[in-house]
């Protein structure tokens, strides 16, 4: 290989497995990251088959990440009365050649920050530097960087990716003229509290309306006493006609805040009032997203993960197409080398498609279903077939799965994104 560095402005996610590929491959690479100190942040995300598959090619295997979630069995939409919409396993039970993970976002974050520290060294994360802005050369790139104490400096490389989420810094220099962040009038609240798992004891749920809901799932196994981590989302949708100016993006608020909306959603099997009041803390955030761009590409740079694709958590696939985004960069890597033109491979194999994907998720992504009922009966039947067909509901959902890259039978035939031992070409 050669010695082209490759600058990654953000250490979330998408940036770090984007350096764990690096190395995979041969390629020399720096993280900046703005924060000073790495800490275990956030609640549940789902990894799906597909994400495993790319982690356990770069060697963080099942037990990895029986360490930060939980395998996940099932994936069900609950009407207003309790009665399933629809259900369908999940990971291995559905078939495919990977599990998939409910996992606690912080432990997950700094399971892949201490996998670059150790194969990487300490020096390739070097946290308290925000890069602001670019400056592109004729031999690469120039970051521009920011450190926390205030002081400014230039770091060069070959190539520079954005992973630098929905305020990213290098999209807005990319695309100056985008639209401001989108919100739809979903409002959510978030927490985690100690309950016993319900249903598969694996259950992801998605329980009520698409304006009115919860989603509950465990994110760790349940304990001697039977109790799991459950991770739960609570959600109203309100008037967003003055756009979202009253608080900051996200806050930690109090339960007495928002428990008024779901007093009632009590059933036998859950009690929701009951789960709310049992977290420690509770945090609100809008569900937000970004318009689509025409390209995540400028010359010798790239946009990776929610700088290149916020989108709505609707489809439970925001954290898994960075992985994916990472690993797809790595394969033009491979093929075209440390330069703009494997920048280019990337964005036209993905830009395209995972922007559908975004607007699909606006829509509500597969949680689309709770729409259908909605509108034909308002959240409650009996009987659901007689509400929406079984397979009206199963084109539907295959249908989101397709365009989200985790189809069953399409991920299992599918070869590796990157071939055990390859290298990226020399440029």
């Amino acid at each position: 290989m050669t010695d082209h560095r490759v600058i990654i402005a953000g250490g979330g996610i998408g940036g770090l497995v984007t350096a764990l590929t690096l190395h995979q491959i041969g390629v020399p690479c720096t993280v900046f990251e703005s924060v000073r100190e790495i800490r275990p942040l956030g609640v549940g995300i789902n990894l799906q088959p597909n994400a495993v598959r790319e982690l356990a090619d770069l060697g963080i295997g099942e037990a990895d990440l029986d360490q930060v979630g939980f395998p996940a069995k099932e994936w069900a939409l609950v009407g207003l009365n309790g009665n399933d919409i629809y259900s369908e396993p999940r990971g291995r039970l559905a078939g495919y050649r990977w599990p998939q993970y409910a996992a606690h976002r912080g432990r997950l974050h700094m399971l892949l920050h201490e996998k670059v520290v150790e194969r990487l060294g300490p020096a390739a994360v070097r946290l308290g530097a925000q890069v602001r802005g670019y400056r592109k050369e004729a031999d690469g790139v120039t970051a521009l960087i920011t450190a926390a104490d205030g002081t400014a400096s230039d770091e060069h490389g070959t190539l520079l990716i954005g992973a630098d989420g929905i305020h990213s810094a290098i999209r807005a220099q990319m695309h100056p003229d985008q639209p401001p962040i989108h919100w739809g009038g979903a409002l959510m609240w978030r927490g985690t509290s100690r309950a016993r798992p319900i249903r598969t004891g694996a259950s992801f749920i998605g329980l009520g309306t698409h304006r009115h809901r919860m989603v509950v799932y465990p994110i760790s196994a349940p304990d001697a006493d039977g109790l799991a981590t459950i991770n739960w989302i609570a959600e109203v949708v309100v008037d967003p006609s003055d756009g979202w100016n009253q608080r900051g993006w996200f806050r930690q608020v109090g339960i007495g805040d928002f428990i008024h909306h779901f007093e009632d959603w009590r059933w036998d099997w859950l009690d929701v009032p009951a789960l709310i009041r049992g977290a420690d803390s509770v945090y609100e955030n809008p569900m937000i997203d970004r318009d689509p761009v025409a390209t995540w590409q400028d010359g010798p740079v790239a946009l990776l993960g929610d700088a290149a694709h916020a989108m709505y958590p609707t489809g439970s696939n925001g954290a898994s197409q960075a992985i994916v985004d990472a690993r797809v960069l790595g394969a033009a890597i491979v093929a075209h080398g440390v330069t703009p033109e494997a920048l280019a491979a990337y964005d036209a194999k993905l830009c395209g498609p995972i922007s559908q994907v975004v607007l699909r998720n606006r829509g509500a992504g597969p949680f689309g279903l709770l729409n259908l009922v909605d509108e034909r009966c308002g959240g409650t039947f009996d009987d659901i077939d007689t509400v929406v067909p079984a397979a009206e509901r199963a084109a539907f959902m295959a249908g989101y799965k397709a365009a989200a890259g985790f189809a069953v039978e399409q991920l299992n035939a599918a070869p590796p994104t990157i071939a055990a031992g390859a290298r990226a070409r020399a440029s």
